[in-house]
Formats: C-alpha cells, structure tokens, sequence
C-alpha cells in the first residue's frame, strides 16, 4: 500500500497525518502525480520537486533548533497541477 494514498474525487487525500521522508516524498503521488493527473500533461512534477526542495531546507533547520513535528498542507496535498506554494505548520514548545 502506498504511503501516501491516491486522491479521493474531489482531488483531497484521505484525512489523516502522513509521516514520511523526503525521499519518499519525492517519490509519491504528491510530486509524480498518479490517478487522473497520469493522464494529464499540465501536472508540474519539476515544480513540486523544487518546492519540496525549499520545504526541505526549512525542515532541517527546524531540525536544527529541536523541533520534530513538521507538517505540509494546503493546495500542495492535493490534485491541483501547479500549488504556488506548500503551506505548513509546526510544533515547538514557547
């Protein structure tokens, strides 16, 4: 089973929280594409691979300064072609 499930049909991943690498991530459908947008030559895999490529850099210095739980959201986790950005979040004690 993947770890990162395809798209339902309204292009939205199942809820939940998808703990994975970069490299997996860079792997999945999230960056590759798969289920309809296979078929579809506008999907941007060299976009997300560069956006994953900023988030990366933020996460290891999030890393850097003890914080662990990092997540990424918005338009990027989902079936949209080209996201303007990935957004997120983190956790960190005050």
């Amino acid at each position: 089973m993947p770890i990162v499930p395809p798209f339902d049909s309204d292009g939205l991943l199942p809820p939940g929280d998808y703990e994975l690498s970069f490299d997996e991530l860079r792997q999945s459908g999230l960056v590759r594409g798969g289920g309809k947008q296979n078929t579809d030559s506008t999907w941007d895999a060299v976009w997300r691979e560069h956006l994953v490529g900023g988030l990366e850099i933020l996460a290891r210095q999030l890393w850097q300064v003890g914080i662990r739980e990092i997540f990424a959201d918005g338009s990027f986790v989902g079936d949209k072609n080209h996201p303007n950005d990935i957004d997120g979040y983190f956790v960190c004690d005050l």
